[in-house]
């Protein structure tokens, strides 16, 4: 017979049944509880189900109607409480890691140690590091999804190029992600562990042939140079003007014809053959850039947007090259030249102004790193590449390189006089 509400009320210390197996506990304190009680397999077992605060009776012998069908089931009730809590945390816990992200627990690992760091410096430099290079791909990827696909797009750009920065950034990749799982945020392999996985994607650091990078004029100074340049009569200024507004490469814009550009559409489209990728690549076109179009004569039958001298013929290879040294020439001899990489010292040339480019975008315009390789041709991983289709790829450069060209025309250079170069110059 179930127990009245009085009689609970009124329970003395001790044991009160209230049948099915569900019984009332009554503390010498006075403190009462639910107690089940059953038998299984020969052994006698009771486990706690609340206190009569957090249970009504009715809720108490609904639970125990549900326990003793466990029990006749061959069900061990404390048993199966125990694997659901043990599912429960594991639920719990993998949806704590799902929302900790790889710059969480980049984070994280910096505090853990900047304590044992020698300086803050060596703080500073983590995380500027894995900011610039790790944070704009997988900054807001659960760190557990972080695979070896995502470390190759973040060291690939910087391999053969940064090698230094990008053994730094593998490494510093590798201790966070070790982290990680030692934090039981992602399981398996290490996606950044260079012995025995990376090492058979990538050529080893020691070995990778260093590059010559061209000399490069910083973005800061791109606007008073353009300012000048536009003060530079012929085609050969035009050219570079054109190449800086678009950011290809030399022979890219040289070779541009009429026919390649679409100035309604505002599109340029560089037929496979002149890539260096050998793939169709299009150019999306600034407002800066359609105005320089316009403003190009056309020749009868001569194809290209800026004519050599000779009947239907482009410029020569050099005539851009010419034209930046030109720029530099100064009625002092001995005077430096003006337009100089700041890095090297040595004086600017066509091709520098891509890397000038690929600055901006990273440090001003903050774009992604895929949109402004893509920009420069540069060939991507495949998966990548398809994310990058033609349409979302013109959507999302052609504001991008916009800002370029408004970035570009934002500042006035001095006036001075024409500088005069002729069309071959």
């Amino acid at each position: 017979m179930p127990l009245t509400a009085l009689e609970i009320k009124h329970a003395k210390e001790g044991m009160h049944a209230d049948g099915n197996g569900l019984y009332l506990r009554v503390q010498p304190s006075g403190a009462k509880s639910w107690i089940f009680r059953f038998q299984l397999n020969g052994k006698r077992r009771e486990m706690g189900m609340g206190t009569v605060e957090q249970k009504t009776p009715v809720e108490a012998r609904s639970e125990a109607a549900q326990l003793t069908a466990q029990v006749h089931a061959g069900i061990d009730p404390i048993e199966r409480r125990k694997q659901v809590a043990a599912q429960t945390a594991q639920a719990a816990k993998a949806a704590e890691a799902h929302a900790v992200t790889f710059a969480d627990a980049a984070g994280d690992y910096i505090k853990a140690h900047r304590s044992s760091w020698k300086n803050a410096k060596h703080a500073a430099q983590w995380e500027t590091t894995l900011a610039t290079y790790a944070a704009p791909i997988i900054g807001n990827k659960p760190v557990g999804e972080v695979s070896t696909e995502d470390v190759l797009r973040i060291l690939s750009p910087l391999w053969t190029t940064k090698t230094e920065t990008a053994s730094r950034l593998r490494s510093r990749m590798e201790l966070v992600l070790s982290y990680a799982k030692a934090m039981q945020w992602r399981q398996g392999e290490n996606p950044a562990l260079w012995r025995g996985h990376l090492d058979a994607l990538l050529p080893a650091p020691a070995k990778v042939k260093k590059v010559r990078h061209h000399p490069a004029l910083p973005y800061s100074q791109v606007a008073e140079f353009m300012g000048q340049l536009k003060k530079v009569k012929g085609a050969g200024a035009r050219a570079l003007e054109f190449a800086i507004l678009t950011a290809t490469r030399s022979g890219e814009a040289r070779l541009a014809k009429w026919e390649e550009i679409d100035l309604d559409g505002k599109l340029w489209t560089i037929p496979a053959e002149r890539m260096k990728a050998k793939r169709e690549h299009w150019v999306p076109l600034s407002t800066q850039a359609v105005e320089l179009i316009h403003a190009l004569p056309k020749i009868d039958g001569n194809p290209y947007l800026f004519p050599g001298d000779r009947d239907k013929k482009p410029l020569s290879d050099m005539t851009l090259t010419a034209v930046t040294r030109r720029m530099n020439e100064s009625d002092d001899n001995d005077a430096p030249p003006k337009w100089i990489d700041p890095k090297c010292g040595d004086a600017i040339v066509p091709h520098g102004f891509r890397s000038t480019f690929r600055d901006w975008c990273a440090e001003v315009g903050h774009y992604p790193r895929e949109l402004a390789e893509h920009a420069l041709a540069h060939s991507l991983p495949s998966r990548v590449e398809a994310a990058y289709h033609r349409g979302t790829m013109l959507e999302r450069r052609a504001p991008m390189m916009q800002a370029w060209g408004n970035y570009i025309d934002g500042a006035k250079a001095e006036d001075t006089e024409l500088i005069p170069l002729n069309a071959a110059a």
